[in-house]
C-alpha cells in the first residue's frame, strides 16, 4: 500500500454548502488541498466524493493519515 504526501499537519477548515459535492484529496500531492486537482494520476490514490448534508464548517484532514475520511480525526498528533 502506498503512502500518501503530508501537506500539512494540521486540518484545513471549510464552510461547506448543503447538498455540494467536495471532492477530498486522499494522496496529498494536490496544489489545492484539501481538494483534488488530479494529481493522484499514476499514483494509487483516487479522491473522496463527500456531499454536504448542511451548511457548516468541517474540518478536512490534512495529514492524510485520518481513519475518519475525509474529515480530520486528530491523527496527525501521532506522526
Amino acid at each position: 500500500m502506498s503512502t500518501p504526501e503530508i501537506p500539512q499537519k494540521a486540518p484545513y477548515p471549510v464552510d461547506v454548502e448543503s447538498g455540494k459535492k467536495y471532492f477530498w484529496c486522499a494522496c496529498g500531492k494536490s496544489g489545492n488541498q484539501p481538494f483534488c486537482d488530479g494529481s493522484h494520476q499514476d499514483t494509487d490514490f483516487t479522491p473522496f466524493a463527500y456531499e454536504a448534508e448542511e451548511d457548516k464548517t468541517l474540518y478536512f484532514c490534512g495529514c492524510k493519515h485520518t481513519d475518519g475520511v475525509p474529515l480530520c480525526d486528530g491523527s496527525h498528533a501521532k506522526l
